[in-house]
């Protein structure tokens, strides 16, 4: 099989979807890699340590396109992007269609077996494609919402761990996950007070088991959350729900219960946002206010450490590429139920049921359309 990887074009976005590491792998296993020049530098991967690992360079996306027979990336694709996708090609990267319709439309229109990284499975209920990047998204997220608490930035001027005779600040998680997780980790380490509020009560206690007393777990209700606005400086969004778009959890309403520079940082963004307030932003252009209150709501946030994101991303995704170009997308759907469930389009039919229920589309079930 012929595998592309072109330089992702989404602003700010400096990953890469094949390491020189896996392409080495793909190569061993008989297969013909081809890489847009210039696709690693993001992430410190020089087109000779591709041309070492076995890859044929290609000058742009069109050739990449044009040839593979799988295209595999981090970010959706973008308009351009998905103009130049075809029926009878596999396109294997991170979707969340639920809240682009335009997206799913076109990707429809192509005719493309597209495959979510988002959606895919694993034997304990997880989603190990989309876990190292909520790791580091989560982990990032106090960083920022630190940086943007700072009052040259807009913000309130706290100091999350304050100091000596002075209070920390205040950081509330929405979502006990991988994300939220990841979020209180940074944050205690930080020194700020930490709440943590998820439905899921062994998660709860999951968490006061890992933290020992040094955060404080709550049930996730919309009266639980508006009690603990007022005293937040920071509020971390870290809600998923698989494949669709993500819960409105904080109204434009209660941004008034808010203290004047507190930050929200929605890391559900690529899911359209859990602040009812939120829209994407860039690393270039990351905050803006509403109503006195910080947003950063970066849609690629882990695009900012490139290099350790795209590590960490290839780990995971190097054993469902090599089953794909090994066994054709067909057989390794049908032998691999985790893997197909991150089916999303094929030759025009929508394959996500959350998916077509945020859209109002029809759908097929995978397994009917993989045949």
């Amino acid at each position: 099989m012929k595998i592309g990887c072109p330089t992702e074009i989404k602003p700010q976005e400096f990953r890469v979807g094949l390491t020189p590491e896996a392409v080495r792998e793909a190569a061993a296993h008989g297969h013909e890699v081809l890489v847009q020049a210039g696709a690693g530098l993001g992430a410190g991967f020089p087109d000779q340590d591709y041309r070492a690992a076995g890859a044929r360079i290609l000058p742009d996306a069109a050739a990449i396109f044009a040839e593979a027979d799988m295209i595999v990336k981090v970010k959706e694709p973008q308009a351009g992007e998905r103009a130049m996708l075809r029926r009878g090609q596999v396109l294997f990267t991170y979707l969340h269609l639920a809240p682009d319709p335009a997206q799913t439309r076109e990707l429809l229109e192509s005719g493309v077996t597209a495959i979510a990284y988002e959606t895919v499975t694993d034997g304990r209920g997880g989603l190990p494609l989309l876990a190292p990047m909520s790791e580091v998204a989560g982990r990032l997220a106090p960083q920022v919402g630190a940086w943007t608490l700072q009052k040259a930035n807009g913000g309130s001027g706290v100091l999350l761990g304050g100091v000596p005779g002075v209070r920390p600040g205040n950081v509330v998680v929405i979502g006990g996950g991988v994300v939220g997780a990841a979020a209180a980790r940074v944050a205690v380490g930080m020194g700020a007070n930490v709440t943590v509020l998820d439905r899921s009560v062994p998660r709860l206690s999951e968490l006061d088991d890992v933290f020992m007393g040094r955060l404080t777990t709550q049930y996730a209700t919309q009266a639980a959350i508006a009690d603990l606005l007022p005293g937040a400086d920071m509020v971390i969004g870290a809600v998923l729900v698989p494949g669709a778009a993500a819960p409105k959890l904080v109204t434009r309403a209660q941004l008034r219960l808010m203290k004047p520079g507190s930050v929200l940082v929605d890391v559900a963004i690529d899911q359209g946002g859990c602040f009812e307030t939120s829209h994407p932003t860039t690393h270039q252009d990351p905050v803006f206010e509403v109503d006195g209150i910080m947003h950063y709501c970066v849609a690629n946030m882990p695009g900012a450490v490139a290099r350790t994101s795209t590590r960490a991303l290839g780990n995971a995704t190097l054993p469902f590429v090599l089953a794909l170009a090994d066994k054709g997308w067909r057989r390794a759907l049908s032998e691999d139920a985790h893997l197909r469930a991150g089916l999303a389009t094929h030759e025009g039919a929508l394959a996500s049921a959350p998916v077509a229920a945020a859209q109002g589309l029809d759908w097929q079930a995978p397994e009917a359309l993989i045949g």
